[in-house]
């Protein structure tokens, strides 16, 4: 039972945002708020007045509110769909909500978004708030998600790594004031780190644990990190080298997105699948220096790749997805938009061999023509989602075809390529729940 000297919860304010109204102006407490979003400390509301001048109020402002009558259990499953910020504010209500609002099943998440916000003061005082029946650590805080703060820094990432030894998941996706050193301090002292999301923070070179901390923790893990999902996205300044050293510690990676990491290539690649053999999904679009070389170490996965995205990587071919067809038969996903040197071959080979394909991307490839689609249609009845974009070579008669026997299409992308409008009726006929993209006006 928290006793009435608890301190209050922080508030999350946007700008110029007034202070709570309390019948008598606004609380001064609030009043120095403007231009910035922070983090403020109240004390906790205060209890019913027992005036004997209230007993004169009348009937209808002493009916207790509706909300008042539901039992605690309900209002905390009703605050538990709030935000951080809205958390906070009703904390502000009745000593009774500031209870309840604190309860420590509603903190297994903290969510902060908002560019203005003073995210690193939020996070230190909202930390040691939720600090307050666990001196020094919040033992309940499993997801820490603050995506597009821009003036979150090292220092938050610092309160983070302190504070939440049992943290899981992270997202600071656009956060591009952090370095490389908060990064390493939050997966050196969050040992159950699984999810983390740096996409957009451009100073971030690598995963991997401080050197103290591959000192004093190799007994307890072996110098490995627990991470599985790791998204790195417009990290644009990441290398083979880094990736070698992420590898060599994420060796429990399922998931990894790597687009627009331009400098990555076919070695960094090999680094990857030397450690990483437990891969799902895996995207390095647009990284252009990546080839056929590099398809043929991803296809070590073999079974196991369930989802990979190559667009835009200009110097794969067929030999390439002959490669990815040949061994990773299980195959669900693929996109590869603007890969013009893919053909009709490349997809004979996808077809024949992953059968289990759901989701085909493969636009913008030039050499692709009713050929290759004839081949998909065959092969792949599963096929629930194709995009075919840009394609100068489809026809309508290679749309009929897939339409015939792939009745489970629910998306077709055929903007910008010669279809004409029957065409367009027949896969609507044929494949009823089927959304279709086009650029054809005479077809709605």
């Amino acid at each position: 039972m928290r006793t009435l000297s608890t301190p209050s919860p922080a508030l999350i304010f946007p700008p110029n945002t007034q202070g709570f109204q309390n019948g008598r102006g606004s609380s001064t407490s609030s009043s120095s708020v403007t231009g910035e979003t922070v983090a403020m400390v109240h004390s906790p509301p205060p209890t019913r007045l027992t005036h004997p001048l209230i007993r004169l109020a009348s009937k209808h402002q002493k009916e207790q509110a509706n909300v008042d009558r539901l039992p605690d259990h309900s209002m905390i499953q009703i605050f538990s769909f709030l935000p951080t910020n809205q958390l906070c504010r009703c904390a502000r209500v009745c000593r009774r909500w500031y209870n309840l609002a604190w309860d420590p099943r509603l903190w297994r998440t903290i969510r902060l978004t908002g560019e203005t916000i003073n995210v690193d003061r939020a996070l230190k005082v909202l930390t040691r708030r939720l600090c307050q029946d666990t001196p020094n650590v919040c033992l309940m805080l499993e997801t820490v998600i603050v995506s597009g703060c821009r003036r979150l820094t090292d220092r938050g990432l610092y309160t983070i790594a302190q504070c939440c030894p049992e943290l899981r998941r992270l997202e600071v996706s656009g956060c591009y004031n952090i370095s490389n050193e908060a990064v390493f301090d939050v997966v050196s002292l969050c040992p159950n780190l699984e999810h983390l999301d740096v996409s957009g923070c451009s100073k971030v070179t690598c995963i991997s644990l401080t050197r103290e901390a591959s000192i004093k923790l190799s007994p307890l893990h072996g110098k490995q990190i627990s991470i599985r999902y790791l998204d790195m996205t417009d990290c644009f300044v990441l290398e083979d080298e880094g990736l070698h050293t992420i590898a060599a510690h994420c060796t429990q990676l399922t998931h990894l997105y790597l687009r627009r990491c331009v400098r990555i290539t076919d070695e960094g690649l090999r680094y990857l699948m030397i450690y990483c053999t437990s891969i799902k999904e895996l995207s390095v679009s647009d990284c252009r220096f990546v080839s056929d070389f590099g398809m043929r170490e991803i296809a070590k996965l073999e079974s196991r790749l369930r989802y990979l995205s190559i667009a835009h990587c200009g110097r794969i071919t067929d030999v390439g997805i002959r490669y990815i067809a040949k061994y990773c038969s299980k195959l669900r996903y693929l996109n590869a938009r603007g890969c013009e040197g893919i053909t009709d071959h490349g997809v004979e080979y996808l077809a024949k061999n992953c059968t289990k394909l759901k989701s085909l991307d493969i636009g913008k490839c030039p050499l692709v023509s009713d050929t290759g689609l004839e081949f998909l249609a065959l092969n792949c009845f599963n096929l629930k989602r194709l995009s075919l974009k840009s394609c100068e070579s489809i026809t309508g008669q290679g749309l009929q075809i897939v339409a015939a026997n792939c009745f489970d299409l629910q998306m077709l992308n055929v903007q910008d390529c010669d279809v004409s409008v029957d065409a367009l009726r027949f896969v609507k006929r044929h494949c009823k729940r089927c959304i279709i993209e086009h650029t054809n006006p005479a077809f709605f």
